[in-house]
């Protein structure tokens, strides 16, 4: 059993203990634990990231024109949480680890300071990729502290600490933790070399991209593979839904390519045809995990899921089911009809986006009722409702009946498919290329869980049709890690976000440039389909400005995303209360 699997035992019990006097704590092991529980409240979870957030999808190019992040309009603050919180993290963090070196036992105590040691490298992790360096505080301060009025670290000092913390924590978390245990759901080792090859590829790929030094990027990308590898080949993991090798595919099979979709909204109340619960789940190796009596999610959250919805940038990114981008591809039935766009297309698109006309939709309040597909749901779903301007969200929306906010699937900090993406990414960003056998052990796990019968990448198949590596693995991310909190920060590393965003116009990545003759997201194509001249046209007609496709315009605000927006403005009052930090360039 593994960290990954999410089962219907009590959920971990997160209370702050950060009042804890001295004297009445840090005398026994269990002391430390209950200091570090308070660190499973640092990770990202619905509360924090399902909305607007410093690594919101909402900010990217994905839903809709980004706002004012995406724009590159946004302006300096004075105060920030994002600075504040994470400090107030590390504080406690340093505290632990203080204590922990008084301590007469180091060996009863090692878990738990290596938990703080991977919630430092966490927070710290956070701060890098919203202000690049911050002061490293590595020690408890007091108010006369003059670390209170230190400069700011270097990117490379900060990452090398986060790398030193995750390396010094790997050993001594536990290889595994069975479902059935009471400390289900802590830090286990694998994760933390998840975590590290997230970290060494973010860091890797950020330097190589702005011409950093080659020695030390290609180092950060050697340690990403490594880690991955190190998650991957513990085999504790698989894909939810796949038959894998190490047995962990169990009766999440059952759902075949569904699977795809009731991943993200497993409950232990039925939430899906086959009756699945989480403890089938073997795809999480981090969750924010919830339960549906001790521990809902209590935020709207199928409400608010459909109420975004994606750009056409980001439909456009599906593979059509021969392997080929749909401008290359004879399968593409093109945008005459309101379902031409859908037909024969990856089926993670139908999982992920209400699919206009075609399928019936349900939510939490047009819930299913024998989930068949027949007359019994039919008459209480949403029908088959096509959105004017564009598409509808589906990813995270139960599809049981379950009062509002009362939903309680898992939030996944680290998954499996990302582990595998990463996995992918750095070797070939190191090499300038990548196996058939890298290939198969990585991205075609991924691509193929929901598309059996799609060629898989390969060497000779991208050859064969003028494809590029470097856009088919950037395209896996794009579409698999959809509203995880990832396209930001991906397009941040890459140095492209000032293109991706339309600032420099010039095409895209995924579809014709034909398609992307503006600087502005578009929706549906209008212009001359079904949409505008019927049967069935919509009504009311939308009244969006259309570019030069035809298609939906659905933000004009003026694009301004230049250099000083790949990292946020550090907080004036920060600045004010320690004048030796400078505020970052542009700002």
């Amino acid at each position: 059993m593994t960290t990954a699997q999410l089962s219907c035992n009590k959920v971990l019990d997160l209370k702050p203990q950060d009042q804890l006097s001295e004297a009445a704590y840090f005398k026994t092991a269990n002391d430390f634990k209950t200091f570090a529980n308070q660190y499973y409240g640092y990770l990202r979870n619905f509360a924090t990231s399902f909305a607007d957030n410093p690594h919101y999808d909402g900010r990217a190019d994905v839903f809709g024109g980004g706002g004012a992040f995406g724009a590159g309009t946004n302006t300096v603050v004075a105060t920030d949480a994002n600075w504040t919180n994470n400090y107030a993290r590390i504080r406690n963090c340093n505290y632990l680890l203080e204590k922990a070196a008084e301590f007469n036992d180091q060996n009863a105590i090692a878990q738990y300071v290596a938990e703080a040691k991977f919630f430092r490298a966490y927070c710290y992790f956070d701060l890098l990729q919203l202000y690049g360096g911050v002061p490293l505080i590595t020690k408890t301060l007091k108010l006369d502290s003059p670390e209170l009025y230190g400069e700011r670290a270097s990117r490379d000092v900060i990452v090398d600490q986060v790398v030193a913390d995750l390396e010094a924590a790997i050993p001594n978390l536990p290889a595994s933790i069975a479902s059935n245990l009471a400390d289900f759901g802590r830090v286990s080792r694998p994760a933390a070399q998840a975590f590290l090859g997230r970290v060494a590829l973010y860091e890797g790929t950020w330097l190589k991209f702005r011409n950093g030094d080659a020695t030390r990027f290609n180092m950060l990308l050697d340690k990403s593979s490594a880690s991955s590898n190190a998650a991957i080949t513990s085999n504790q993991f698989a894909l939810f839904g796949t038959l894998a090798s190490n047995g962990l595919g169990g009766n999440s099979t059952v759902l075949g390519d569904s699977a795809q979709k009731y991943l993200f909204i497993l409950e232990n109340p039925k939430s899906n045809p086959a009756g699945v619960t989480k403890s089938a789940n073997h795809e999480y190796l981090l969750a924010y995990r919830y339960d549906d009596i001790s521990k809902v999610i209590n935020i709207n959250i199928s409400r608010q899921g459909t109420q975004i919805g994606p750009q056409h940038k980001f439909i456009n990114a599906f593979l059509c089911q021969d392997g080929l981008p749909t401008e290359k591809s004879p399968l593409f039935q093109g945008f005459q009809t309101y379902g031409s766009e859908f037909v024969n297309r990856d089926n993670r698109l139908k999982y992920t986006i209400r699919v206009n006309n075609m399928y019936y939709w349900y939510g939490n309040a047009n819930y299913r009722v024998t989930w068949l597909n027949d007359l019994a749901d039919i008459a209480t779903s949403l029908g088959k409702t096509v959105q004017i301007g564009g598409y509808t969200n589906q990813k995270w929306v139960t599809e049981r009946n379950c009062p509002d906010k009362l939903e309680s699937e898992d939030y996944p900090v680290i998954r499996y498919a990302e582990v595998l993406l990463n996995y992918a990414e750095a070797i070939y960003e190191r090499n300038g290329n990548i196996s058939d056998a890298d290939l198969n052990k990585s991205i075609n796990l991924v691509r193929l869980r929901a598309n059996k019968n799609m060629p898989p990448l390969s060497n000779a198949f991208v050859s064969a049709n003028g494809l590029d590596f470097r856009t088919e693995i950037r395209r896996e991310r794009f579409i698999e890690l959809y509203y995880e909190g990832f396209r930001f920060d991906d397009i941040k590393r890459w140095h492209s976000a000032g293109t991706d965003l339309g600032t420099n116009v010039g095409g895209s990545a995924y579809g014709n440039a034909a398609e992307f003759v503006s600087a502005w997201p578009v929706g549906i194509k209008y212009t001359g389909t079904q949409a505008q001249i019927g049967p069935n046209p919509l009504s009311p007609a939308p009244t969006n400005a259309r570019d030069g496709n035809g298609q939906l315009i659905l933000d004009n605000t003026a694009r301004n995303f230049t250099e000083k927006n790949y990292l946020y403005p550090i907080p004036t009052t920060q600045i004010t209360l320690n004048p030796a930090l400078t505020q970052n360039p542009g700002w």
